[in-house]
């Protein structure tokens, strides 16, 4: 069975055709090595000069060309292994997303929500391919594009992915690892809307009220950032998806990284 190709053409996305029709279409110049394609089996989309099957008619008079302009570092690397969205329950709220950067504007950070609820907000065209995807465990935020399980999830072929759209407003997560007090059950949440008072921390299933005091250990596993602080539960976010915290008797040690942590990002 002969394998479906889609490309980018001028900026809109064409296909399927088959691997005569693309190769065609590069003899003639039509399709240039920077403009991208995919067929199933790709982590994401690749352009022309990325893609072996593609050289052929090419190869020779470019090659040096070619040689020049390789990346040091194969794409699919920028997914981490042990992170698939398909392996993670339908319905437990384990993921945070970050949108914005995926719209042209400030971003911002929610969450969490189950793979079920991504799917919805996907379907309502509250996030798109462009949107940031983080969970407990990764390093770092990731496209929802990039990653290999797209198309099985949300039915439809991962838009172009660009460099630029990968820097674009990229702040590190800023993880936290709480005990409330009286309390044995260790929480990991992210942080958002960080100051020297205080901040609002994205959790499942929290089971704190206002006024209950809370150990924290944030970013324990960055040198730069990491500090420990305690403070009260000032309010409780709706859906119980977190809760607004407020500092009390933050050291200098604590300030200092908070003060890096903001001036970085």
């Amino acid at each position: 069975m002969a394998e479906n190709w889609y490309y980018v053409q001028k900026g809109n996305r064409q296909g399927p055709d088959g691997q005569d029709v693309i190769l065609s279409m590069i003899t003639k110049q039509e399709l240039t090595q920077a403009d991208f394609v995919w067929k199933k089996g790709f982590d994401n989309w690749k352009k022309i000069k990325d893609v072996s099957e593609l050289q052929v008619v090419v190869e020779d008079e470019e090659s040096l060309e070619m040689e020049a302009e390789k990346f040091p570092a194969a794409p699919v690397m920028q997914v981490e292994k042990e992170f698939n969205l398909n392996e993670q329950d339908e319905e437990e709220r384990s993921l945070f997303i970050r949108t914005g950067n995926d719209r042209g504007v400030a971003s911002s950070d929610y969450g969490p929500f189950s793979v079920k609820q991504l799917k919805q907000l996907y379907k309502e065209n509250r996030i798109n391919g462009k949107t940031f995807v983080f969970a407990t465990g990764m390093k770092d935020w990731k496209i929802l594009g990039d990653l290999p399980e797209y198309q099985d999830l949300f039915h439809e072929l991962p838009p172009p992915i660009k460099d630029a759209d990968r820097r674009t407003a990229h702040r590190k997560p800023f993880v936290a690892r709480l005990l409330v007090q009286n309390n044995k059950k260790l929480f990991e949440g992210l942080c958002r809307d960080i100051s020297i008072g205080g901040m609002q921390i994205l959790v499942n299933e929290f089971k704190g009220q206002p006024g209950d005091k809370i150990s924290i250990n944030v970013h324990p596993e960055n040198n730069d950032y990491n500090f420990t602080a305690s403070g009260k539960v000032v309010r409780i976010l709706e859906g119980n998806s977190g809760f607004s915290f407020r500092f009390e008797g933050l050291s200098g040690e604590a300030k200092q990284a908070i003060e890096k942590y903001v001036q970085d990002n």
